[in-house]
């Protein structure tokens, strides 16, 4: 089966203190927004810490236009990007002539030519690299990405797949916005950019081992205003329902214990929860629906203190984590949601 060979993670280098991004947001939007002062004790009830920011805080008081914020977008993902990807690259010890397949997995901005061209002109990939950009499954695409490059070093036992996921949410905001799921995002989303290396069979398996078993979607009918974008002249307008949590509690144990059941296992049988955190209120949720004994999202909640919620980007810095801080042997569960509404699993097989 397919192997994860190396993770990567960017630490931004405009780390904010939530304290001081809570500051910064009342100034924000206290003039013209009445429930500031009402909604503003969301960003102490995150429970996250530090953010991960591309840009300093002050740079957000700024004027600026969409254009201008998505042509930031795309010269800091590259930027980040390339640096994310060489970090990797070394992780796996391989050379970069080597990588067969890019997946790249974004939905905080735009880009044509999709930015796995401007990566591979930049690095000198490969020039028949087969590129798959993947936009718009917003939290859930760094599960889906990873699902997507296992299908690929399973098709071909011989491929070197680069997975890079870049969410540069702060670029998004809109600060005329003043509807309440722009304030909320604004406690929450934060910026992030991670790269992985799965290999197919053929390869020698370094120390990690971390296999991939099976891989699992689920879109959710009816479901579409859940969570997205509204596209506007001034950009990018967040979309997301309190209904989040609801979904969680009438689903997700359904879904994963269907899921396993195809594998022969059962939720008993995870020993690493390799999740997307959300927010504190999503977290709450998968404990109240899994009830699973432990502190057994130690490693997301930790994530989502030290860096806010990166969109897709977030669930790969999690997976890092236990990567590099160790897990229990057996199985491990990816799990994200997203727009859709949708979610996405995969399932490793974790040895030490």
């Amino acid at each position: 089966m397919p192997f994860i060979a190396a993770v990567s993670k960017t630490d931004l280098p405009y780390r904010a203190r939530q304290l001081d991004v809570k500051q910064q947001a009342r100034e924000l939007f206290s003039k013209d927004f009445p429930q500031v002062d009402r909604l503003i004790h969301a960003f102490d009830n995150t429970e996250i810490i530090d953010r991960n920011f591309v840009e300093p805080l002050e740079w957000y008081t700024q004027p600026t236009t969409f254009e201008e914020r998505n042509n930031e977008y795309i010269s800091a993902a590259l930027h980040y990007s390339v640096e994310a990807i060489e970090a990797v690259i070394r992780k796996a010890a391989i050379d970069k002539s080597e990588i067969t397949d890019i997946i790249f997995v974004s939905t905080t901005g735009l880009s044509t030519p999709s930015l796995d061209a401007l990566i591979i002109n930049q690095l000198r990939l490969d020039e028949h690299i087969n590129r798959i950009p993947v936009w718009g499954l917003g939290c859930a695409g760094g599960v889906s990405g990873m699902a997507k490059a296992n299908t690929l070093a399973k098709a071909n036992p011989d491929a070197t797949v680069l997975l890079v996921a870049v969410e540069l949410c702060s670029l998004t905001l809109i600060k005329t916005d003043y509807s309440k799921s722009n304030f909320i995002g604004s406690s929450l989303f934060s910026d992030g950019i991670a790269a992985c290396i799965v290999k197919g069979d053929n390869h020698q398996q370094n120390s990690t081992g971390v296999k991939y078993v099976a891989a699992s979607s689920k879109l959710y009918y009816d479901s579409l205003e859940v969570m997205g974008w509204e596209f506007q002249d001034k950009g990018f307008k967040v979309v997301f329902s309190k209904d989040i949590p609801t979904f969680i509690h009438q689903n997700i144990l359904h879904d994963i214990t269907a899921f396993l059941a195809k594998q022969n296992l059962q939720l008993s049988d995870i020993k690493n929860f390799i999740f997307h955190p959300g927010g504190k209120k999503v977290l709450d949720a998968y404990c109240d629906a899994l009830k699973v004994e432990g502190d057994f999202l130690k490693n997301t909640r930790e994530t989502m203190n030290n860096y806010g919620n990166m969109s897709s980007v977030t669930v790969l810095y999690v997976l890092e984590k236990f990567m590099r801080e160790g897990f229990t042997d057996g199985y491990g569960l990816m799990l994200a949601m997203g727009p859709g509404f949708s979610s996405e699993m995969v399932l490793l097989d974790m040895k030490n």
